[in-house]
């Protein structure tokens, strides 16, 4: 495998279990599980985040309800066929089961991606500047994850320049937000994940180690 692979796409969370874990899938015999977890934010508010895990780091009942866990692996993105419909599923698919330590940020990820899409710029009724932009990050196999970000302020105007196929490094959070969405049944709750953008640069700025895009 080629390690290149691991290192463009890591995440680190600690967090509360809050879901049981439930069967999803089997590969090769290995059976993976869903689950979640709450993990907090400096305001409070808490994101709460899927994972993937496999059955053999599923150990000794070590990720009962509310028991604070930290997980290391890759945020990661797949296809799945919801009521006759793909829909673009997002999962933190975990690799390493590590000990807890309260001095970490317990919700970071570094990613190395390409815009895949125009960016979206706009400013809230509160002239909040806002940018959405679509990532696709390599992964073994011959294999892509298309991650969503959001960023705001001067990030955000940053982004909006970017173009289809620039390569550029991503260092954030995951984030979790409820939205309404309107059906001919009425509206229903539902949840986006995203990447919030802390720190966005070019690969060209890393290389000349140039850091003046920072978090607005």
């Amino acid at each position: 495998m080629n390690y290149d692979f691991l290192s463009n796409n890591k995440v680190y969370l600690c967090g509360e279990v809050v879901s049981k874990p439930v069967f999803s899938h089997e590969i090769y015999g290995e059976g993976f599980y869903e689950l979640s977890l709450s993990v907090p934010r400096l305001s409070g508010y808490c994101d709460v985040v899927p994972i993937t895990i496999s059955e053999r780091l599923l150990t000794d009942d070590n990720f009962a309800l509310n028991k604070k866990v930290a997980v290391k692996g890759q945020f990661r993105s797949y296809n799945k066929i919801i009521d006759n419909k793909s829909r673009l599923l997002l999962t933190v698919f975990v690799r390493e089961v590590v000990e807890v330590d309260e001095t970490q940020n317990p919700n970071v990820v570094e990613i190395l991606g390409y815009v895949c899409k125009p960016p979206i710029f706009r400013t809230t009724p509160f002239n909040r500047e806002i940018c959405d932009v679509l990532l696709a990050v390599n992964r073994a196999y011959n294999k892509s994850d298309y991650l969503p970000c959001i960023a705001w302020g001067r990030n955000a105007r940053f982004i909006k320049s970017l173009a289809i196929g620039e390569k550029v490094v991503v260092t954030g959070r995951i984030q979790s937000r409820d939205y309404q969405k309107h059906t001919t049944d009425g509206d229903i709750v539902k949840t986006a994940y995203e990447i919030s953008i802390c720190k966005i640069q070019t690969t060209k700025e890393c290389e000349t180690g140039d850091n003046e895009v920072i978090e607005a």
